[in-house]
């Protein structure tokens, strides 16, 4: 018998304890099939790779430096069509009390609305997107 699949709404904030953040703002969007989280100063060094999430200009940005040994790269298409390398990492998310593995893109997304994409990848089998609502993981916490 098939799980029940949680409904989640276009926003909601996340938890990602191997990165130390907490309740960061995310958009569900089921147009793009990966995952994303805001990264920068992102630097492969002898096959480690170097970066830090979010940025000064965010609450939760702790300036704090992760290296990953086990990473890839893989080719993402952007909505307007154009296709860029980006690293991937994978990391753990907490929504709705509960823990995911969630692989995520690296990108400095300064210019988005929300510092994470969450994709169809993670979504499939788990969640079903409500577009007329927001923070129902991020609700349950209060």
């Amino acid at each position: 018998m098939e799980k029940e699949k949680k409904i989640i709404g276009r926003t909601d904030k996340a938890d990602f304890p191997l990165l130390e953040l907490k309740n960061i703002d995310a958009k569900i969007d089921t147009g793009a099939y990966t995952s994303s989280i805001h990264c920068i100063d992102i630097k492969e060094i002898d096959q480690t790779l170097q970066c830090s999430f979010l940025d000064p200009m965010h609450p939760e940005y702790n300036g704090k430096r992760f290296t990953f040994k086990n990473y890839d790269i893989t080719a993402v298409k952007s909505s307007n069509g154009k296709v860029e390398m980006r690293f991937t990492i994978r990391t753990q998310i907490i929504v709705f009390g509960n823990t995911y593995p969630i692989t995520f893109t690296l990108s400095p997304r300064d210019d988005m609305c929300f510092p994470v994409l969450i994709g169809r990848k993670f979504l499939s089998g788990k969640f079903l997107v409500d577009p007329q609502s927001e923070n129902q993981s991020y609700n349950q916490k209060l």
